[in-house]
This record gives C-alpha cells, sequence and structure tokens, in this order.
C-alpha cells in the first residue's frame, strides 16, 4: 500500500519493539545492572563499547560513536534501509498493524518498489523451477544437472530453473501477468539496449535470495555443450533490491546452521557453496560476482558466533591458484580486523569442492572441514613456498608479509604469540624479529629495489601479463569490450586483478554505462586505476587496439584449454575402468571433449 506512515503507527511500533530483543539478534548482549553491554556491530573491535540502554529504548558506541533512540533507528542502520523500511520490517515482526495517509511527513513516505521487484523475482524463481522440473523444454537443462550428481532434493532447496530459448518470451509473460512496463525497467532482467529482450536465455537459472529468503537477482549458467562463444554466467546487474557487496548466496539457508555450529564457510562462487550443502554441510555461503567485502564480514559477524571461543569463526574456501591465494590473505587479514577467528580449508583431490564431491562424495569434503588449518599455519606454509626461505632475504620478505597478519590481530596477546611462532617456524631471533616488526615500515623500504636508469614502469612491467594488458587496451577503447565479452568470462582470469576489472566492465556493459571514467571511478584499487591512466593517457594502447585484444584473447583461451584439458584427464583418470552403462557414457563424452580441446590447442598453435 502507497501513501505515508502514520505517527500514531510508528510511535506504536517504537512501544512494540524491544530495542534488547532486536539488538541481540544481531550482537551477543551481556547484562550489567539494569543495562546491556556488547562489541559494536558497527565496527571491529574486541573489547565491548557498545551500550544499550532498555528504559530510553536507546544505544550507543563509545568507539565508534552510532547511536539512536529507537529499534527502528538500529534496524535502519544495520539493514542499510530507509525509515519507512525499517518500519514495516518491524511491524511484521512485532505483529503491528500499519495505517496509512494520504499526507504526511516525508520522511514517512512509502516506496513500495522494492516490495514490488521482491514479488517480481519470487513468482519468477518459481516459474524457471516449474519450467526446469516439469516441461521437456528444460531436458537438457535436468541432464547436465544431474550430471554434476545435483539431487532433486538440492534442486527444490535452491530453486534452480531453467529460462527458455525464445528471448522474447519472459517480457510478454511478466506483462500478462499485470506487472507494469515501468516495474519491469527496473528488474534488471532485460537488455539495457533491447529493453523486450531478456538477459537469460536457454540456461540454467540459479536464484539469488537475500537472507530473508526473498528472490533479489538470477544468476543464469549455459548449458553444456555450447557455442564457444557464449559467456559461461550471465548474472542480474545491480538494482534497488540487489548490490553484490552486501548479498552473500545462501545465506537464508546457511544462517540456522552458521548459529547452531558457530562458525561459516565462505566459498567463491555459488558452485562450489551448492556442493558444501549438498554434502550435508549447511553453513557454506559464497560471493555473487565480486570479492569477499567488508559488508559481507559484518553480515556473517550476527550468525557466525562460537559460544565456545567467544568471537565470530569463519572458514575460508577458495582456489588453490594464484587468484584465490591473494582472496585468500585479504580475506585473512579483513576477518581479523573484524574480530573473526579464521581457519582455511585445504581441498584434497580436486580443484573445487564440486569436483571433489562427484569424484569421492560427501565423506571426503566433510574431512576437509574438519582438517581446516588455523590461517597462521596456512600462512607458514604459504610464505614458505614464495619466499626462498633458507636465504636472509627470502626470510626477510616472508616475514613483512606476515606482519601484516600480525597488525590486523586483536590482542597483544595473540601478537606476541604469532611473532614467537614466526621465530620458531623460520628460525628467527626473537630480538630480530621484534625490532624489524617495531620498525617494520622502515625495513619494507629497505627491501625495496633502488631505481635504476631506463628501468622499465609499473605498466610497462605489467603489460606482459596477457589478461591485464587486454583489459587496459579496452580501456582506451571500450567498443572492443564486445569482442572480449564473447570470448572470455571472469572465470579464465587468474590475476584477481584482471578479473575484478572484468567484472566492473561488464556490470557497466550492461548498464549501459561503459567508459573509461567510469571504469575508473567503480575501480577500488587505486593503484590500478593509477596504472590504467597511465596507460590509456600515454597512447601505448591507442594503435592497434583490436589487434593487441585479440592476441590478448588467444593467449588466455590457449591456457583456459590447457586447464580444461588437466581437468578432463583429471576426470577419466578418476573414472578408471568403466563398470555401470552411466559411467561408461560419461568416459565417452569426457573423451570426446578431450579430442575437440586437442583440436583446437593444435588449431591455436598454428
Amino acid at each position: 500500500m502507497a501513501g505515508f506512515i502514520s505517527q500514531e503507527s510508528i510511535d506504536a511500533v517504537k512501544d512494540a519493539a524491544d530495542i534488547v530483543s532486536v539488538v541481540s539478534e544481531y550482537v551477543k548482549l551481556d547484562k550489567r545492572g539494569s543495562d546491556y553491554w556488547g562489541c559494536c556491530p558497527f565496527h571491529g573491535e574486541k573489547t565491548a563499547s557498545f551500550h544499550v540502554v532498555p528504559d530510553r529504548n536507546a544505544y550507543y558506541c563509545f568507539g565508534c560513536h552510532a547511536g539512536g533512540f529507537s529499534a527502528i533507528n538500529f534496524v535502519q542502520e544495520m539493514e542499510k534501509i530507509s525509515f519507512p523500511e525499517a518500519v514495516e520490517l518491524l511491524a511484521k515482526k512485532f505483529g503491528v498493524s500499519l495505517r496509512y495517509d494520504d499526507k504526511g511527513n516525508e520522511d514517512y513516505k512509502v516506496d513500495h518498489t522494492k516490495d514490488d521487484l521482491k514479488n517480481l523475482y519470487n513468482r519468477l524463481s518459481g516459474t524457471f523451477n516449474y519450467l526446469l522440473t516439469q516441461t521437456k523444454g528444460a531436458d537438457r537443462a535436468l541432464k547436465y544437472i544431474k550430471s554434476r550428481g545435483i539431487t532433486d532434493d538440492i534442486i527444490e532447496k535452491f530453486k534452480f530453473g531453467y529460462a527458455p530459448q525464445d528471448k522474447y518470451w519472459l517480457k510478454k509473460f511478466l506483462l500478462s501477468k499485470s506487472f507494469s512496463k515501468d516495474l519491469l525497467d527496473k528488474s534488471g532482467l532485460f537488455s539495457k539496449n533491447y529493453p523486450d529482450m531478456c538477459l537469460f536465455s536457454d540456461r540454467f537459472m540459479i536464484p539469488i535470495f537475500d537472507e530473508r529468503g526473498d528472490c533479489v537477482a538470477m544468476s543464469g549458467r549455459v548449458i553444456p555443450p555450447a557455442d564457444e562463444s557464449q559467456r559461461k554466467y550471465i548474472n542480474s546487474p545491480e538494482t534497488v533490491i540487489y548490490s553484490k557487496k552486501h548479498t552473500l548466496f545462501a545465506l537464508n539457508l546457511a544462517k540456522r546452521s552458521m548459529s547452531e555450529k558457530g562458525f561459516a564457510i565462505i566459498c567463491e562462487g555459488p558452485m562450489d557453496c551448492i556442493a558444501y550443502h549438498q554434502a550435508g554441510i549447511t553453513n557454506a555461503v559464497a560471493s555473487c560476482g565480486t570479492s569477499f567485502t567488508e559488508e559481507h564480514i559484518q553480515k556473517l559477524k550476527r550468525f557466525a558466533y562460537s559460544k565456545e571461543l567467544g568471537n565470530p569463526v569463519i572458514y575460508l574456501s577458495f582456489d588453490s591458484d594464484g587468484a584465490g591465494k591473494t582472496a585468500t590473505f585479504k580475506a585473512i587479514l579483513a576477518c581479523r580486523k573484524a574480530g573473526f577467528t579464521v581457519k582455511v580449508i585445504r581441498l584434497t583431490g580436486g580443484k573445487d569442492p564440486s569436483e571433489i564431491l562427484l569424484k569421492y562424495g560427501p565423506d571426503t569434503l566433510t574431512a576437509d572441514v574438519n582438517n581446516a588449518i588455523l590461517d597462521s599455519d596456512y600462512l607458514f606454509v604459504s610464505l614458505s613456498h614464495e619466499y626462498p626461505v633458507d636465504t636472509p632475504e627470502g626470510k626477510t620478505r616472508a616475514a613483512m608479509s606476515f606482519f601484516q597478519y600480525v597488525d590486523a590481530l586483536q590482542t597483544d596477546i595473540q601478537k606476541e604469540t604469532c611473532l614467537d611462532q614466526l621465530c620458531q617456524k623460520f628460525n628467527l631471533s626473537r630480538q630480530a624479529v621484534l625490532r624489524d616488526y617495531s620498525n617494520r615500515e622502515a625495513a619494507v623500504k629497505r627491501l625495496q629495489p633502488r631505481p635504476e636508469k631506463n628501468t622499465e614502469s609499473n605498466l610497462q612491467n605489467i603489460k606482459k601479463d596477457s589478461e591485464l594488458r587486454a583489459l587496459f587496451a579496452v580501456c582506451a577503447d571500450t567498443s572492443q569490450f564486445n569482442l572480449m565479452r564473447r570470448e572470455l568470462n571472469e572465470d579464465v582470469f587468474e590475476s584477481s586483478q584482471a578479473k575484478q576489472l572484468f567484472i566492473i566492465m561488464e556490470e557497466l556493459y550492461q548498464n549501459n554505462n561503459l567508459s573509461f571514467s567510469s571504469i575508473c571511478e567503480h575501480c577500488e584499487d587505486q593503484k590500478l586505476v593509477q596504472l590504467i591512466t597511465e596507460g590509456v593517457t600515454s597512447g601505448e594502447y591507442s594503435a592497434n587496439t583490436e589487434k593487441i585484444v585479440q592476441d590478448s584473447i588467444a593467449l588466455i583461451r590457449q591456457r583456459e584449454l590447457v586447464r580444461q584439458k588437466e581437468y578432463i584427464l583429471n576426470r577419466i583418470t578418476g573414472l578408471g575402468n568403466p563398470s555401470t552403462p552411466e559411467q561408461a557414457e560419461e568416459l565417452n563424452s569426457l573423451l570426446k571433449e578431450k579430442m575437440k580441446i586437442d583440436s583446437l590447442l593444435k588449431a591455436g598453435d598454428k
């Protein structure tokens, strides 16, 4: 219902919404006298400075100074929603009937666009699910899903679906169901340039739900075998109900399990998350086409609290490639700064949870989770591989990297313990480590190579990377992105910087806003922005831009084909001698796929 929430209704919600009850859903509170205290949900801290005063219906943090005088204010800040939305949310929770007036305070005016969009997406997820499970047109999609070992229970749990091949069907269908053209234009379901054309066509659909269980976005995966030019995934753009940095895939399904188990598992993508759930590990979530963000971390603090440890706990399950290791290191630092205990899952027998589940079953995946190691132990192993720790310089560089982790820890006891471990692991004297840690900024500068005459710039070094070279060229001539997105998708990039830059470009492209300036505005890595700007303004990519992009795409595709071939060979080895007709059919399919890849690799070498 549109209009203005009446003052009488707002007062009724304020009276009904007990602030201790509301805050306790987000923060563990301890009673001291007549008041309550806890760690502030608005900033990372270890010592409780967040004060809730029930008699005044107020809250205040003595650390970051966040405060308010009602449960409405608190929910508004926590959920990043408007005042009327917070009122409606609490009214529903506490059973308060709201009255709406035709006139009133503009701050109380209700805009139901978000509710209308959620209603649209909820109904659409049901429609796609029906098309997958009840119609013959989705046979290919259903066969693909079954080949991944996905059961009927998982299909129903995640509401998987199928988008028909006809790109113009959806618009006609939704208009026939009385959804307005204006709402459909805001939905993110249709092309900006061709508004009657759906973004999703002949795809396996994975709906994305918010933590309350409302569908807010869609991800469509191409169904193998498919045209090589098709993008593996097409994702909904951001809308008023969908923000990637705030949304965690499967949080609606995982939050209760997180609370019961006392920890959360964060994965790189939805398919990894789904594999964990299918293995019975139901406290797993994933980011949605973006890196793991501060907003994700704050959201998980509410659910992943360990009563035994007295703080939230998170397990990281990222790929073991270069980009995955970088993402793991960044996530460790961010989570530690937010007060989490962090463990890292080391996958055995496969490159990702889906492969492990398919090859070895749920017991192996469960064992990997149970054998997760503390983040400090993971870093010691990782640093010993990254640096030559049998040399003084290697030990120094490893120590400097580890100091970043020490800085992220919350207490002096934690810091001292980890520095002692560093001494033991790399055979260092405690005195030297403490001295370098105290003067770490100066020590880092000493390790930096001195500039020499004619030394190549950062940009010239980076341009040797085929991924960033192609993306920098697209920044110089954004019309080349059409070619790039036809040939590549975000999954083929090994560099975390390149992957993030491609995702930014894709989102801007879908919103018809792709330009050099908009790319720089949306890129949070300022060093990368500086390098992009240097390359574009210097004219480095102004000549032969199309050839630069084509050559780089060819190199990336060749590398991706090699990786696919390795994956197929592992699958073939895992199958061994087929004992069932299904296994024989799968082996035959894998051999055909290998022959196709061999042919493509041979053609690429010419």
